[in-house]
Parts: C-alpha cells; structure tokens; sequence
C-alpha cells in the first residue's frame, strides 16, 4: 500500500514515516531527494542520517534528486520504501528544468510519479510538505512551486491508500475520515 505523510515545516512527518515504515518492515530502503547545497541543509540531512542510523541499521539509504519515477518503479515488489521527501524533489526538477518551460515540465514529472505510485507494489510511504497554508509567495516562481506542490499533492493523495496529516507531532488518518459527496 502506498501512504502518504503530509504536514508544515518541522511538524514532525518525518519521525512518523520512518517509525510507521518499520512499523511494516524490518528493514526497509530510505529514498532522500535532498541536496546539500549549504550549510544548514547538509546539518539537516545529517539529523536525519543520525536518526536512521539509530534504528540498528535497518535502513538502505538510495539519494535520488531527480528520477524518482524511475527508481519507485525499480523498487516495486521488494523491500518497503520511504521517500522524504517529494517537495523537495519537486524543488529539484523544477529548478533543473530552467531555461525551459519549467511548469510543463514539472506537471509530466508530476504525472510520471503518480503512476510509478500508483502501479507500486509493496508499502510505500511518501513524506511531502503542506506549502500552501502559508502566505501567497511575492515571487512568481514561488507561486507555481506552491500551485504546483498543491496539485502534486493531491494526485498522489488520490491514489494512495492512506494519507496522514502531521501537526505538532500528532499523526491523523485523513483518506478514512475524507467526506465525500
């Protein structure tokens, strides 16, 4: 089943997807999409790596920035997965595609992983930021990452199993509570 693991900056989603994760799997393969260009990001994905190095070696840590699509399909059918996480990645082909149309480009990415998602066999649990609770951003390019993480969302949402929502710590089910007309 796939999941996905929603929330704001530092609300804890993080923690959840790696204990929920080994909650299904006694080990399983760490996916980062994060890229360490300062100083601040490389201390952030060292506490990660400290926190997974913490759980007896129990993880397989895979660094994929760009073709996350291709690796989910390589993966499906073996161990569990976490991807943390998908904004990031997000970041990370929409900057790559500079000089071209960057959304367009985006958008097919986007497409290309909801049916890696989709068709994925085994647990797959996908961490991704909440950016639109925030204010409007003042820059056009933050505006399309925003429209563009919302709708990234809310695909993957569509075809995962679960979606859990992270505020303060505190995991809730979504998708069993979801109203539908």
């Amino acid at each position: 089943m796939s999941i996905l693991v929603t929330g704001g900056a530092r609300s804890g989603k993080s923690g959840f997807a790696e204990r929920l994760t080994l909650s299904q799997a006694a080990e399983a393969v760490y996916v980062a999409t994060g890229q360490a260009f300062d100083e601040e990001m490389a201390a952030r994905i060292a506490l990660h790596r400290e926190r997974r190095d913490a759980d007896g070696g129990r993880w397989q840590t895979l660094e994929e920035p760009f073709n996350l699509p291709e690796l989910l399909d390589r993966l499906s059918g073996g161990k569990a997965v976490l991807v943390d996480c998908l904004t990031l990645w997000l970041s990370n082909v929409l900057l790559a595609a500079e000089g071209r149309d960057g959304a367009a480009h985006a958008e097919a990415e986007i497409a290309r992983l909801e049916r890696s998602v989709a068709a994925f066999r085994g647990t797959l649990v996908l961490v991704t930021n909440e950016v639109g609770d925030g204010i409007v951003p003042e820059y056009a390019l933050g505006r399309l990452y925003r429209d563009l993480a919302g709708r990234m969302n809310t695909r993957l949402a569509a075809v995962c199993g679960q979606v859990f929502l992270v505020t303060a710590g505190i995991p809730v089910e979504l998708k069993s509570r979801e109203y539908k007309l």
